[in-house]
């Protein structure tokens, strides 16, 4: 599929980066129709850099870790592009979302449009799920017009203005190896339970309301991908995926009930 024209005066994508060797080039590859893509590293002490050095469109700022919304708001005020997509360092742009991103950002249509939230499949092996649970993003927006606070774990942007839905989704295709994925369940779960231990209840979407009040949601998770949405059929890739899920949210509630253990306990 040809894309249109890339135009650096107009975009920029923003990516975070720590020891990302085994996917940033791969996503990097897949914005080639860039000419200005900005990454803010946390110390990699892999070949991630090496990887970036390699890419002659990619800046790269260094600033210590702190939190995932204060890296991409200390990346906003470098941008100086009215347009910014936000990108994970796991993520694949595939041909037909880089056409529909660089003509939405051109229609004189949508110039009243502050951003785009943007649908994801998941990817086992490389291999895009139709099972997967993650739901759309905005990650394409107008400088300047919100900023990102912390989510629990992760991260969420405000944005002040009209937001609409691209129809292409952004490939999720993270290929680190297993441990450092579960290693990353630990930290990022721990930073739930406390969201979900000190937010009321009725601020709280259904989602977190079941994880915080019930144990279903595990199997919940696991009956959502193999059966509403239909992982299944996706032979193994789609239990992986589904069994992903499921331990994330079992890590979750074991973390909640020691919680609730460490309460009742006398001292």
């Amino acid at each position: 599929m040809s894309l249109p024209e890339a135009s650096s005066a107009l975009l920029t994508a923003l990516i975070l980066t720590y020891n990302e060797e085994a996917n940033i080039g791969r996503t990097l590859d897949h914005l080639g129709w860039l000419d200005s893509i900005l990454v803010i590293d946390s110390g990699s002490s892999d070949a991630t850099l090496a990887i970036l050095a390699e890419h002659a469109a990619v800046r790269v700022l260094y600033r210590p870790f702190d939190s995932f919304a204060q890296q991409c708001n200390f990346g906003l005020d470098q941008i100086a592009t009215p347009w910014v997509l936000s990108l994970d360092a796991d993520y694949r742009i595939p041909p037909a979302l880089a056409s529909e991103i660089q003509t939405v950002i051109r229609d004189p249509g949508n110039a009243a449009v502050a951003g785009f939230a943007i649908p994801f499949r998941y990817c086992i092996a490389g291999h895009p799920l139709r099972s997967g649970m993650l739901p759309p993003r905005i990650s394409l927006y107008r400088r300047g017009l919100g900023r990102y606070r912390n989510d629990g774990h992760g991260h969420r942007m405000d944005l002040s203005g009209q937001v609409q839905r691209l129809r292409q989704p952004i490939f999720h295709d993270d290929r680190k190896p297993l441990q450092r994925w579960l290693a990353s369940q630990g930290r990022y779960l721990a930073i739930e339970a406390v969201k979900l231990r000190t937010t009321p209840s009725r601020q709280l979407s259904l989602t977190d309301r079941l994880r915080k009040h019930t144990p279903l949601a595990p199997i919940a998770a696991l009956l959502f991908c193999l059966l509403w949405k239909g992982g299944v059929l996706e032979g193994w890739r789609g239990w992986a995926y589904a069994q992903q899920r499921m331990y994330a949210e079992l890590l979750l509630q074991l973390m909640l009930l020691e919680d609730h253990t460490s309460l009742s306990t006398p001292s």
